[in-house]
């Protein structure tokens, strides 16, 4: 959705090094927003984004207007149900099928081979592909690590909403996370012992409000007993009115 930063680059780059040609799609989705979220805030900043993504030599920026995207009258949605009323989609009603809609319509247009999604997004990346593989979509999808800044946030275009204070409380989440990474390394299994933990870290930090801590299927999204290898932790929290999200594969 722009407002590029080195995590997106870090996408085209591994697209770079795997592909003949590289698209990269610039659209802020109005229909992925909920009706109190921040569609009209959201970072736009299209002239820097172009020259952040020619530097990386990329063949094709595909920027269409919404109205070409979404025309008058149109009334035909694509949905994957159960899965994304999952995590981020339990959240936020309505905005996975905003993003599986317009996903569908960019692998229509341009068709590529391979897709190459973020792995914060971890929610995301488990719904694309199962709307791939329902739809017989001939296209590859792959998800690239976590880019971070120095000090382990997660990188975000939202990170910009942030103040200092706010900036340095958002901290939480990653600890929260090598909490229960270091509890698992060490023996620890039980998934709702594991939460506990992850929960009482962010617990510890009073400015931030949980959305969410669970442990899952990374491709189905349902809860787990048992962490085993493989197994998603995610967390969702908001910074004042900040919503962030970050995860760790076990």
């Amino acid at each position: 959705m722009g407002a590029l930063h080195e995590g997106h680059l870090s996408l085209v780059r591994t697209a770079n090094n795997t592909c003949a040609a590289v698209a990269v799609s610039i659209f802020v989705n109005p229909a992925q927003f909920g009706p109190n979220e921040d569609w009209e805030r959201y970072p736009r900043n299209f002239e820097r984004d172009c020259a952040m993504l020619k530097r990386e030599e990329v063949d094709l920026v595909f920027a269409p207007p919404v109205e070409d995207m979404y025309p008058a009258g149109a009334v035909t949605w694509v949905s994957v149900e159960g899965l994304s009323e999952k995590l981020d989609g339990r959240s936020r009603p309505g905005h996975f099928r905003g993003v599986t809609t317009v996903v569908a319509k960019l692998f229509h247009i341009i068709e590529p081979h391979v897709a190459f999604f973020g792995q914060k997004d971890a929610a995301q990346v488990a719904v694309v592909r199962k709307m791939v593989r329902d739809l017989n979509f001939a296209v590859e999808i792959v998800a690239c690590p976590i880019v971070r800044e120095g000090d382990g946030l997660a990188m975000s275009s939202r990170n910009a909403y942030l103040d200092e204070k706010q900036r340095q409380d958002a901290l939480v989440l990653q600890r929260s996370l090598r909490r229960v990474k270091e509890l698992w390394d060490g023996g620890e299994k039980d998934a709702a012992r594991l939460i506990a933990r992850g929960k009482e870290e962010i617990g510890k930090q009073k400015s931030v409000r949980l959305d969410y801590f669970e442990i899952v299927d990374p491709d189905h999204l349902e809860a787990v007993a048992q962490a085993e290898a493989g197994a998603l932790v995610a967390v969702a929290a908001y910074c004042g009115r900040t919503r962030l999200m970050d995860n760790v594969l076990l």
